[in-house]
């Protein structure tokens, strides 16, 4: 017998993990050395979690053994609850949050519990390309709306209201966004908000990288401009924020018309049920987490150690000829141009593919985050600057002498 992957999965792409890092993965087996700059993993560059987590989690494991609450264990929730309040949102209760194995489930969990087949959920270009696929996962449609590099990311308005039908059913928002950095201000979020409102649309807020932010940036929480008129999902947890990436510990909040969406939330209480319960050691780090020191701060205040690889990043790449970037006001990540008057590239899967052969150097192309040309790259900015120094002369060096193909 042969045995087939499910026709579900034939428009569901997540090419960060794709074959180029398949590619990645025999060239290490065959010895080789590769610098990975294609995810956002802050363990492998030295950035460890607070110790005040770890012991926690500790103490809690004789207690960590059963399964929780489908929703979550409630000091968590009521952490997570009251971190909300802290913000000044009122309208997210105990009982209104979802914890998951990292936000990536509950992504894929809320889409799937709302969509029928053909319905469009808008999604920013370029994206967190999870989103993209779990829409397709769930049956639904991805319709992309642009994000407009000149003006520093900032969404597309115009196009992201020319692009509601009457199948449209929600907006995704990234913010910070990931992969462009982009921190969006309060007057662009609430004309997204209004437009939600006009439309009758659930508003999905991925805020994931809400504490990591540079400078003068400031993050407004959408669920504080949606209130009590327009449904809003807010995802946010533990994994960049405070460098926990494999302890999966993850929330959705849910605030605005409940009674309006009674039908859906049961959909996603039926989905929790279903598997259960999230990691529950996990879960007894997030109330520490959140009432705990910020050590984040340490790292994007003046010293600190992401904001001064974010700056070096983006120096380096700027002076590479041909090769700009748009500084990154949020999160973890660069994603530089490459023009196409200098570089005629027509299949940006096989230039990074041809940058990890020659120079051993693993980013992510452009097309994966859904961008609509291949003429972008995305590049985290966790190595430390010595490593960055290196990554980008390479980088450079490579450029020098690539034809294009």
């Amino acid at each position: 017998a042969e045995f087939k992957q499910s026709t579900k999965l034939h428009n569901v792409l997540y090419d960060i993990r794709g074959p180029i890092l398949q590619a990645a993965q025999q060239m290490e087996a065959e010895g080789h050395r590769i610098l990975k700059l294609n995810i956002g993993n802050p363990a492998p560059f030295g950035f460890e979690a607070p110790d005040a987590i770890l012991v926690d989690m500790i103490r809690h494991l004789p207690h960590a053994q059963g399964y929780s609450d489908s929703r979550g264990i409630f000091s968590a929730r009521t952490a997570v609850s009251q971190y909300y309040q802290t913000r000044g949102i009122q309208n997210i209760h105990v009982d209104d949050i979802y914890l998951g194995n990292g936000v990536s489930e509950l992504i894929t969990m809320s889409l799937m519990a709302l969509l029928e087949v053909g319905d469009e959920i808008l999604i920013p270009t370029p994206d967190y390309p999870l989103w993209t696929a779990s829409v397709a996962l769930a049956g639904g449609r991805p319709v992309h709306y642009l994000c407009d590099e000149e003006s520093g990311w900032q969404p597309d308005l115009e196009d992201m209201e020319s692009k509601i039908t009457p199948q449209t059913k929600g907006i995704v928002v990234i913010n910070p966004n990931n992969p462009t950095g982009a921190v969006y201000p309060e007057e662009t979020l609430k004309k997204i908000v209004a437009l939600a409102e006009k439309h009758g649309l659930v508003v999905f807020a991925d805020e994931i990288y809400e504490k990591i932010l540079y400078e003068d940036a400031v993050h407004v929480n959408l669920a504080g401009l949606t209130g009590d008129d327009v449904l809003c999902l807010t995802f946010s947890g533990l994994s960049k924020a405070y460098r926990v990436c494999g302890y999966r510990a993850g929330w959705m909040a849910i605030s605005g018309p409940k009674k309006d969406a009674a039908d859906y939330l049961e959909g996603i209480n039926l989905l929790a049920n279903m598997r259960l319960c999230a990691n529950v050691p996990a879960q007894h780090a997030i109330q520490t987490a959140l009432g705990g020191h910020q050590s984040i701060n340490d790292l994007i205040l003046p010293g600190g150690r992401l904001l001064e690889q974010r700056n070096k990043a983006f120096d380096l790449l700027n002076a590479i000829p041909g090769v700009s970037t748009q500084q990154a006001r949020g999160a973890l990540y660069l994603f530089p141009k490459l023009d196409p008057e200098v570089y005629h590239i027509r299949d940006d899967e096989k230039f990074v593919l041809d940058l990890l052969k020659e120079q051993k150097i693993l980013v992510s192309h452009g097309r994966a985050f859904n961008w609509v040309r291949p003429d972008h790259f995305r590049m985290v900015t966790l190595p430390n600057v010595k490593d960055i120094e290196e990554a980008v002369g390479r980088m450079a060096d490579f450029l020098g002498r690539y034809q294009g193909n």
